[in-house]
């Protein structure tokens, strides 16, 4: 086992953007608990989270003709993910519109990884022939400024199934 990167040992020269293989799709489990958002005060969420109905879609069967991933890896350490799916998600907006979900583990956060992966995976949707892709974030996620500037809009509200407020919010690709 490897042992685990220090902030300090982030460099970008290093880290390789590439697309998720059919093996790393268990990892996928930890970045979807990483990708939970628990606004200040919250204590960490059971792991067992993830396995409840609304959450697992993300992941479940991942694999599909319209599921899409790649990661952000250095000195053989998967640091971060980005993955979409066509799925009756919070961020749903019809069939033909990937829902992202991304998450980079919080050693890694504000690093600029984040874009990184998230222009990798733009760059892979637009060649797979999606038009757009959509999204939902709580309205008192802080990454909700980390969309806007990727070009992300907000289009709607919604309230999900645990009483959060949350944005709708889509990013057109440019022809």
């Amino acid at each position: 086992m490897r042992a685990a990167h220090k902030l300090s040992d982030i460099n970008m020269n290093n880290l390789t953007i590439r697309q998720i293989k059919r093996e790393e799709y268990p990892v996928l489990e930890d970045f979807l608990y990483h990708s939970i958002f628990l606004p200040p005060g919250i204590g960490p969420l059971p792991r067992s989270i993830i396995f409840e109905p609304q959450i697992f879609v993300y992941i479940k069967d991942f694999g599909g003709k319209d599921d899409c991933g790649v990661l952000a890896e250095q000195g053989g350490q998967i640091i971060g993910m980005a993955w979409t799916r066509i799925i009756p998600g919070y961020g749903h907006i019809d069939d033909k519109t990937p829902e992202l979900a991304i998450s980079v583990l919080p050693d890694f956060r504000g690093k600029g990884i984040g874009s990184k992966i998230m222009e990798s995976l733009f760059d892979l949707l637009r060649e797979r022939g999606y038009r757009q892709t959509s999204l939902s974030v709580q309205k008192g996620n802080p990454a909700l400024r980390f969309y806007k500037r990727l070009g992300y809009e907000i289009t709607g509200e919604r309230v999900d199934h645990a009483k959060h407020e949350d944005f709708l919010m889509v990013k057109i690709f440019p022809l």
